[in-house]
């Protein structure tokens, strides 16, 4: 199961009204491994498919992903984040990844 912040469930919220969304839930689906660690993607996903794991995370829509993106999110936070060096948006973060080897002075 994923964590999701009080400020990125907000986000998400806003962006589901926006699009005209209400009632959709965000698809979440590994898109790679990166020195960083797992990379994901996100998209607005009306219902489940037959694949999907359902995460109840957050409180006011679904989260859906499938069994290998499952494994890579364990451990997870969804956060909201506005930065002025990185930008505004969400990212997902796993805090226990401290890095690989092949990095010089470590990933962040």
């Amino acid at each position: 199961m994923v964590q999701i912040t009080a400020g990125a469930e907000k986000f998400i919220n806003e962006l589901l009204e926006k699009n005209q969304k209400i009632g959709y839930g965000i698809k979440i689906y590994l898109s790679g491994i990166a020195c960083s660690g797992p990379q994901f993607g996100m998209s607005f996903q009306e219902s489940a498919t037959d694949e999907d794991v359902v995460d109840k995370s957050a409180s006011s829509f679904n989260i859906y992903y499938d069994k290998d993106t499952q494994e890579a999110l364990e451990g997870c936070v969804i956060e909201f984040i506005d930065d002025p060096n990185f930008g505004t948006g969400l990212t997902i973060r796993d805090p226990s990844f401290s890095g690989c080897s092949s990095c010089s002075g470590g990933c962040r």
